[in-house]
């Protein structure tokens, strides 16, 4: 594929075991951005009903700027499976699902809420690939931005492990909720070009989120991942 050339405006990262609170960093043209701290509290909407999974998406984008007018893309290897997992036990007992886990059961459900409680009508995009779920969800925000450079995109991406008895591909599926500010390059400090090839008979490795997330925090000149279709390249630049 051609690079993708995007900036980082701002991201967070939060792993929602107990006690863990967000990683938030906002980076700027003058190594200072706005407080962090200066962000209203995540409502209520954005807590109630939701898996611990789900609540860890929504807070760590409720966190960064741009929430009210960023385009969303939402990216998830397994969504919500606590909630898909108790909407078939409902099935199974022919008790049916409750009303407010059918609603909240789609792929763009998060989106949804998140939309309404920024008051955001730009639009958003959910999608799932596999263990390549952050890959292509990267690459869908960096598309957008390149469509449309004058609106920021949020590209927000959370999974979990599935429970006991559910066998899950390689590589293991750690608790992570990532989210991401892209803006055009000359609009932030940190920039980065992105890149795929086909993964051929590669067994996938670690986590595609986990080792993006290492390569911001570290601002190692360069990373890569193996997803089972594609390996994921990065470099700063």
């Amino acid at each position: 594929m051609a690079e993708l050339a995007f900036g980082i405006a701002a991201y967070a990262a939060y792993d929602p075991q107990p006690g863990n609170e967000p990683d938030i960093c906002w980076p700027s043209q003058g190594g200072r951005g706005p407080d962090p701290s200066a962000r209203p509290p995540v409502p209520l909407l954005l807590r109630r009903r939701i898996s611990p999974i789900g609540q860890a998406a929504l807070r760590v984008a409720w966190a960064l700027p741009q929430v009210e007018r960023a385009r969303f893309v939402f990216a998830s290897r397994n969504g919500e499976f606590d909630r898909t997992m108790t909407m078939l036990e409902q099935v199974a007992i022919e008790d049916g699902p409750s009303p407010a886990d059918f609603s909240l059961g789609v792929h763009n459900a998060l989106a949804g809420l998140l939309s309404i409680c920024a008051r955001n009508h730009g639009g958003h995009t959910a999608l799932a690939a596999g263990v390549d779920s952050f890959g292509f969800g990267l690459m869908e925000a960096a598309a957008c931005l390149l469509e449309r450079p004058e609106d920021p995109v949020m590209l927000v991406y959370y999974d979990a492990a599935l429970p006991p008895g559910y066998p899950d591909t390689a590589p293991a599926c750690a608790p992570l909720a990532l989210a991401l500010v892209l803006v055009p390059p000359p609009e932030a400090a940190t920039h980065i070009v992105m890149a795929a090839t086909p993964a051929a008979d590669t067994e996938p490795r670690e986590a595609a989120a986990a080792v993006f997330l290492r390569f911001l925090r570290t601002m190692a000149p360069e990373a890569s991942a193996t997803g089972e279709r594609m390996i994921w390249h990065w470099r700063h630049v």
